[in-house]
C-alpha cells in the first residue's frame, strides 16, 4: 500500500447526516441496519423516481448529492432530444432497494431551489428493460437545436414542404376528431395559408389595373365586349338651357308658318271641287233623259 492508500485507510469514514435534523436518530438507526447486513448476500437494486427538480440540476450535480445515502448504480435524466434541457425528473437506481426506500422517505417533499422534491420508489415489475439505456454516456448537446433552427432564414421550398406537413397533420387532426364524433372547427394552418388565384382572377386583375399598357390578348378583347355597362346609374346632371331666338330665326319660322298656312288652304280647295255623291246621281239621270 502506498503512503496515500495508508492514510486514507486511517481516516474514518464520513458519518451520514439526515436532512431533517428531527429525524437523525431515526436515520442512523436505518444506516447501521444496511451496514449490518453480510456482505455476502446479494442485494436487489432499487429505482427511485425523483420529480420537481430545480433548475441547474443535471446528471454530475444528482449523482453526487445522493451518493451520500449509498452507491449509485445508474442515473438517467430526462432531456429534451431538440434542446438539450433538463425536463425536471429523472431515475436513480440504487444497488439496495432499501436504500432506495430511505431515499424515497427522505427526499419526497423536500424543499430545495424553491421546489417541492417528489420521490418514490419505483416497483421492479414496472422498471422497464430500456430505461437505463444510453445513461453511462456523457451527454452532448444538439449540434442544431429546435429553437436555432426555427429561427434560421428559410428557403421558399423549405417554407412550402413546412407548409404541406403542417396542412397534413392537420388533416388527419381533423379526421380524427370526426371518427370520434367530436364536431369541432376551427381555422388552424388553412386559415393562415394565402389562398391561390385563379386564371381567371389574374386575367381581370389585369384588366383592370392602372397599368397604361394593359393585356390586350383576344380573350381579353372580347371579355371586354362582353362586359354589361350598368346605365341605370347615372351620375351626370344635364341641365337643358332656352335656345336663343335670333332675328334670323324669327323669320324663318314666321315664312315657315305662312308655308303650313298655304298648303292647308289648297287642300280644303280640292276637297271642296270635288263633287258629291248626290251630285254624281243627278248628274247621271240627266244623261239618261
Amino acid at each position: 500500500m502506498t503512503e496515500g492508500e495508508k492514510a486514507a485507510a486511517s481516516k474514518p469514514a464520513k458519518e451520514l447526516l439526515a436532512l431533517n435534523p428531527k429525524e437523525e436518530a431515526e436515520f442512523k438507526k436505518k444506516v447501521l441496519e444496511v451496514k449490518k447486513r453480510p456482505k455476502g448476500k446479494h442485494l436487489n437494486p432499487g429505482v427511485v423516481y425523483v420529480g420537481h427538480l430545480p433548475v441547474g440540476l443535471f446528471e454530475t450535480q444528482l449523482k453526487s448529492y445522493f451518493e451520500q445515502f449509498g452507491k449509485v448504480l445508474r442515473l438517467r435524466l430526462a432531456r429534451s432530444k431538440k434542446t438539450g434541457g433538463s425536463k425536471g425528473y429523472a431515475f436513480v437506481e440504487f444497488d439496495c432497494d432499501e436504500v432506495a426506500k430511505i431515499v424515497a422517505e427522505t427526499m419526497n417533499n423536500y424543499l430545495m431551489g424553491e421546489r417541492l422534491i417528489k420521490c418514490h420508489v419505483v416497483p421492479p415489475e414496472k422498471v422497464h428493460e430500456k430505461l437505463f439505456v444510453g445513461s453511462n454516456r456523457v451527454f452532448q448537446k444538439p449540434k442544431h437545436p429546435a429553437v436555432t433552427r426555427y429561427n434560421r432564414i428559410h428557403t421558399p421550398e423549405q417554407v412550402t414542404k413546412m407548409t404541406e406537413k403542417l396542412l397534413r397533420k392537420e388533416s388527419k387532426l381533423r379526421k380524427r376528431l370526426a371518427a370520434h364524433g367530436i364536431n369541432y372547427d376551427f381555422p388552424g394552418f388553412a386559415a393562415q395559408v394565402p389562398k391561390k388565384q385563379k386564371p381567371s382572377d389574374v386575367t381581370n386583375a389585369s384588366t383592370c389595373s392602372d397599368d397604361t399598357t394593359p393585356v390586350c390578348t383576344p380573350s381579353v378583347l372580347e371579355r371586354r365586349k362582353s362586359m354589361v355597362i350598368d346605365d341605370d346609374v347615372d351620375d351626370e346632371i344635364i341641365i337643358k338651357a332656352p335656345a336663343q331666338k335670333t332675328e334670323g330665326t324669327e323669320q324663318d319660322e314666321e315664312d315657315s308658318s305662312a308655308e303650313e298656312e298655304g298648303e292647308g288652304d289648297e287642300e280644303d280647295d280640292s276637297e271642296s271641287e270635288e263633287p258629291s255623291e248626290g251630285d254624281k246621281a243627278t248628274t247621271e239621270d240627266a244623261e239618261a233623259e
